[in-house]
């Protein structure tokens, strides 16, 4: 009996040991967090395909895409990007990973990258990821995998090309290449409300994409744009930012979001196309 006890508990460790192998091996194929329930993606990207979101990971592409607009980047890059940052944290800025990764790349403070704290910041990490990226020779001309993996040296180099469509669906949405393409519900209570969530988006716009002047007033705030394209680039992470900075409405030309619908839909009367307008929550 005792030695059939023995067996049954070898069995049982052997069994436990395989299952946290398949977990690991899983976590590392497919992104450091599996697939979020569908119910929690509350965002909706449609550009030639689908890809559903939930708000952090929005908030995160729409940063990542317009910190690669800032800096020069093709569109190319900004792809690669999206499949890294897919892949190695699911689009979240995670506090930590396989020894010290962290953040959005899973970049090492051992390894260079720079400080805990630094990694933590998503527009560090990125602009990180864009300046090791534009130093690979011929990344322009790779699959989107080898590109990234020039850059991350993971253990799963195939791992990033998994992404390469949702991530392309982003960038084209993301860089304004499609109108209407980025649609968020916001289903909590907003926690940044009035002055201080259309200051916070004033700011944001400026880290992200560089922009010197944004009107505030007392309901949100006016982006002047220069063509349709910048146009939608500007309303699309207006969106993208809008649970995390309480952003009511967003209107570009004849086209309306609204945090309540959470769809675009086209309203009365000729918009401005010389600007995007925000509304946010009123303070309560």
């Amino acid at each position: 009996m005792r030695v059939r006890t023995r067996a049954i508990v070898a069995a049982g460790v052997v069994v436990v040991v395989l299952v946290g192998l398949g977990v690991f091996v899983l976590a590392r194929q497919f992104g450091h967090r599996l697939p979020l329930p569908l119910a929690s993606r509350t965002c909706t990207v449609e550009a030639d395909g689908r890809v559903d979101l939930n708000p952090e990971q929005m908030a995160n592409a729409a940063t990542i895409a317009a910190i690669g607009v800032k800096r020069g980047m093709p569109e190319r890059a900004v792809v690669v990007a999206l499949a890294t940052a897919f892949q190695e944290s699911g689009l979240e800025n995670l506090s930590g990973g396989d020894r010290d990764s962290i953040g959005l790349f899973q970049q090492r403070p051992s390894q260079g990258w720079g400080t805990p704290e630094q990694i933590q910041d998503p527009r560090y990490a990125t602009n990180r990821f864009y300046a090791a990226l534009k130093k690979v020779r011929g990344w322009e001309d790779m699959r989107v995998t080898d590109a990234a993996q020039k850059v991350q040296r993971s253990a799963f180099p195939e791992a990033y090309q998994k992404w390469a469509d949702e991530s392309e669906v982003l960038a084209r949405a993301l860089l304004g290449d499609a109108t209407g393409a980025v649609a968020c519900t916001v289903t909590r209570t907003p926690a940044m409300r009035g002055d201080t969530a259309a200051a916070a988006l004033t700011r944001g716009l400026t880290l992200d994409w560089g922009l010197k002047a944004t009107a505030i007033n007392l309901a949100g705030l006016s982006v002047p744009v220069s063509d349709n394209r910048a146009g939608w680039r500007y309303a699309h992470w207006l969106v993208s930012h809008a649970d995390d900075h309480g952003v009511k409405r967003v209107r570009f030309g004849d086209l309306e979001w609204t945090a309540a619908d959470g769809d675009w839909t086209r309203v009365s009367g000729s918009g401005s196309v010389a600007s995007v307008v925000a509304e946010v929550f009123a303070d309560t």
